[in-house]
């Protein structure tokens, strides 16, 4: 457990109060931090802050301010924020209960680990934890934490809860502005019954030490070549870690029931190869109209358009 806790309160729900601590629940990974330098002599590049006309400054003469116009400036220090008074700073008030599912994915943004605070505290958590499991109820209200309010949920998990602080509406794009192009039409079914049983052959469980981040592994052997004096040729590396398997997705159904192997992958995909043996009595009926005056036409321009 971490040596301190991100936030200590209490959890209320009515008239009981359950003291807690909350730990974050993830860590940063991996990653590969680099430095701005100054490449004619090697040296890095550092900042300061420099006020116009005047010159660098000293950090203990820097306060918060809010422009409430242009160029004019509302100063608070740290005490007068810190002295904003709201319940939530010290109080998770749990004043909804919904379904998991009622909830977007997209509203989740980061995870945390709620604990007892106390071995006195340890009994109502637990009933509160296994009230949220009976239930199948996620919890919801606001905490303030540093410098903002959160939307919360808490569910339990294990021996403990875990918390999870959610996006506001103002700060989620609406998704239609991005999917209203997006045609409405039925896929074909011998398209989608090849595409379910690729889903199904990939099917397993969920695993999270089965990823890990790939670019970061190239960097260190960018580095390490580089450390050697290794000449770099990126073109030719670029061609040779290409997608073999190419950008484009020519025959769909052909590439679908490549994707699944020579034998298919299972009864569904047995299933699938059953109404392909139609399709050429299909075209061949579809050619016949076509020889028909052109007048005729525009009466199938609906459906294809629909496809």
């Amino acid at each position: 457990m971490a040596a301190r806790p991100y936030w200590r309160g209490q959890i209320r729900l009515a008239l009981v109060s359950i003291p807690v601590e909350i730990y974050s629940a993830t860590k940063s990974g991996a990653t590969i931090a680099f430095n701005q330098i100054h490449e004619p002599s090697g040296k890095r590049i550092k900042y300061e802050k420099v006020v116009p006309g005047i010159g660098p400054v000293d950090v203990d003469e820097i306060v918060k301010g809010f422009e409430y116009a242009k160029g004019e400036y509302v100063l608070l220090d740290e005490k007068e924020i810190e002295g904003v008074k709201l319940e939530s700073k010290k109080t998770l008030e749990l004043t909804q209960f919904v379904d998991a599912h009622d909830i977007d994915m997209i509203y989740f943004e980061k995870p945390y680990y709620v604990v007892p605070a106390d071995d006195l505290a340890e009994e109502a958590f637990i009933v509160l934890r296994e009230a949220l499991r009976r239930s199948r109820k996620i919890g919801l209200g606001q905490l303030a934490m540093r410098g903002r309010e959160y939307v919360v949920s808490v569910k339990a998990c294990g021996r403990g809860i875990v918390m999870e602080t959610l996006r506001y509406a103002d700060e989620v794009n609406k998704a239609a502005s991005y999917f209203r192009d997006i045609g409405d039409a039925d896929p074909d079914e011998e398209l989608l019954d090849l595409a379910t049983t690729l889903i199904d052959k990939k099917t397993g469980k969920f695993d999270a030490t089965d990823f890990h981040d790939r670019y970061v592994d190239a960097l260190k052997d960018l580095i390490e070549r580089k450390k050697k004096g290794k000449t770099l040729n990126i073109d030719s590396d670029d061609a040779g870690t290409g997608d073999p398997r190419g950008s484009n997705v020519v025959d769909l159904m052909a590439a679908l029931k490549n994707s699944l192997g020579g034998s298919g992958g299972g009864g569904r995909a047995k299933a699938a190869k059953t109404p392909a043996t139609k399709k050429p009595v299909a075209k061949a009926d579809t050619k016949t109209p076509a020889k028909k005056p052109a007048a005729k036409t525009p009466a199938k321009a609906p459906a294809r358009k629909r496809a």
